[in-house]
């Protein structure tokens, strides 16, 4: 970074009032490879893409295993992460962010898909356990908590109990589906706001 952009970055704070270190860390999760980019599994990765597109950013940097943006949102200054280690092994480029910034587990927004919840609904929790998912179970264990906030956005449950679930999370949204949950990444990025800026009931009262 030369001289210049380091004043151009002071300049920026200061017009923003936002702090020079992140507070907050804002990971959409999925699996990378054009291969994934429809499928249930990477509601998280369209979650963040969404709010990237609404507050005018880009993710794209490659850093902490991931795809990284840096933004101001709500006041208060963001890593936004998509990690590229594969869904079972997020927690490693979650830690990794977190232990650079020092950002507490409380300070770590977590945006990911969720089987029990129909497409075009969301959930918003405070802290939970891993619910079966792979990626937030990769999280709690590495990181050692579960108390970190979570949104999670339907992507509908299997056609029968008999359907592999690897088969179901990775296969393609249809049309309608996909059409619903443009929905619930718009109200997922409302939600991340919310609770940037304090106010997780309000988040939880409007979209749950």
């Amino acid at each position: 970074m030369s001289i210049f952009d380091i004043f151009d970055k002071l300049e920026k704070e200061r017009n923003t009032g936002a702090p020079s270190s992140p507070e907050y860390l804002i990971v959409g999760l999925g699996n990378p490879g054009a291969q994934y980019e429809n499928t249930r599994h990477n509601a998280g990765y369209m979650a963040v893409d969404t709010l990237a597109a609404k507050v005018g950013f880009e993710i794209k940097r490659i850093k902490f295993k991931s795809l990284v943006g840096d933004a101001v949102i709500g006041g208060k200054r963001c890593i936004v992460m998509k990690p590229t280690t594969f869904m079972n092994n997020s927690g490693e480029a979650v830690v990794e962010a977190m232990n650079f910034y020092k950002i507490p587990i409380e300070k770590v927004i977590i945006c990911f898909d969720d089987i029990s919840l129909e497409p075009g609904d969301i959930r918003i929790r405070r802290k939970g356990s891993d619910g079966g998912h792979n990626g937030i179970k990769s999280i709690i264990y590495l990181t050692g908590s579960a108390d970190f906030p979570r949104v999670k956005i339907g992507v509908g449950k299997k056609p029968s109990k008999e359907y592999d679930l690897a088969a179901w999370v990775l296969g393609n949204f249809s049309k309608e589906d996909i059409e619903k949950l443009h929905v619930s990444t718009e109200n997922a990025c409302g939600a991340v706001e919310m609770i940037l800026k304090g106010d997780i009931d309000g988040a939880m009262n409007k979209y749950n």
